[in-house]
């Protein structure tokens, strides 16, 4: 049986790299050998026992690689192609996905007992690393990869389209359910990688004061370059009272909440003029409240929106078009290489922040 390396979850605080079997590949399936990967702060909520996977799964969600082998029912695809896949792959017939929501289906749960007849379950969508085994491996086995697999434009590297299967996508998605109009002021709480796609995403569609706030310097230099128009160091100001002086008192079009906390969900709610949208991006690892007054005791028309990153070859098709029409530059988010050999420190840096780090590649060989 061949073999390959693969980083696994053993228990909460530990990842090791392990040899696992290369999977089979189904008819509908595809066996991508990864050139390039990454971690996301959503496998850190892993690594902490924030979020639970079972023990003994490969972890990771971001493939960018070649096909390697191709199930006999998948068709338009050719062996030795250079695919991404989106960090969600859901099956396009399914209810949830017909329905408009296909980042929560979980119809491929369905005969296991772990879903109902319906197929609909929340954050279902998101297979690799949660449900099925990830990319932070030699290869990955690739779900009803007829509609799942994107071809790489010519011209791309790896680091550029390295965040469209998750960051990119998921910062946009937050853009997008702000419900930003033409002229729109918009204020992104928090500029990690997905809050700055998110604050690129609001410049595209058309926002024209875009509020980037961090407690980083660095990191809202960069976000200058992403689009944002101001910037706020939280340590140095009050983020609220300098959004309501910069929109004469009427308060924010939108907020994006891109961190998962607390005190980033009530900022952004507070910023918010009446009618205002809210869309959260966070994952959060625990109860949230709101603050009354400014939720308006639930009169105050506000919208808050939630959201998974959009999958599917479309939407990985849509993102690469933005880079190959330089629109927007994401290679700059890549801040480190990693061996695979070496995934357990690049956890380490990337956990702890250190060193300026935004998002690290990590390639097999």
């Amino acid at each position: 049986m061949s073999m390959m390396k693969a980083t696994v979850f053993v228990a909460p605080g530990r990842i090791e790299l392990v040899d696992k079997p290369i999977p089979d590949v189904g008819p509908n399936d595809a066996l991508i050998r990864i050139t390039t990967t990454t971690i996301c702060g959503t496998d850190v909520h892993i690594l902490k026992g924030e979020y639970p996977v079972k023990p003994g799964l490969t972890i990771g969600h971001e493939p960018v690689g070649v096909i390697e082998k191709l199930g006999s029912a998948v068709q338009g695809y050719s062996e030795g192609q250079r695919v991404i896949a989106g960090a969600i792959c859901p099956n396009f017939n399914s209810y949830a996905a017909q329905d408009g929501f296909p980042s929560q289906d979980g119809s491929y749960l369905v005969p296991g007992g772990q879903c109902g007849c319906h197929g609909y379950k929340a954050t279902a969508g998101w297979r690799f690393g949660n449900m099925i085994d990830g990319t932070q491996a030699e290869y990955v086995l690739v779900p009803d990869a007829q509609a799942n697999l994107a071809p790489i434009p010519d011209g791309l590297t790896d680091e550029q389209v390295l965040m469209c299967p998750d960051i990119m996508s998921t910062g946009f998605k937050g853009a997008e359910n702000a419900n930003i109009k033409l002229g729109d002021t918009v204020v992104v709480f928090a500029q990690g990688p997905i809050g700055l796609c998110a604050t690129a995403g609001a410049r595209l569609l058309g926002a024209t004061t875009i509020i980037a706030v961090d407690g980083n310097d660095h990191r809202l230099g960069i976000a200058r370059t992403m689009g944002a128009d101001v910037t706020l160091n939280f340590r140095n100001c009050d983020v609220v009272d300098e959004v309501m002086k910069l929109t004469g008192g009427r308060g924010a079009d939108s907020a994006i909440e891109a961190l998962g906390t607390q005190a980033t969900w009530e900022q952004s709610l507070k910023v918010l003029k009446p009618g205002g949208t809210l869309s959260s991006l966070g994952v959060y690892s625990e109860d949230l409240k709101i603050p009354m007054a400014h939720f308006a005791a639930g009169l105050g028309d506000h919208t808050i929106r939630t959201a998974l990153c959009p999958g599917g070859k479309e939407r990985m098709r849509r993102l690469m078009n933005v880079l190959a029409a330089e629109r927007l530059d994401l290679g700059v988010l890549v801040t480190h290489q990693y061996r695979l050999d070496d995934i357990v420190a690049a956890y380490e840096l990337f956990a702890n922040q250190r060193d300026g780090v935004l998002k690290v590649a990590v390639k097999p060989s």
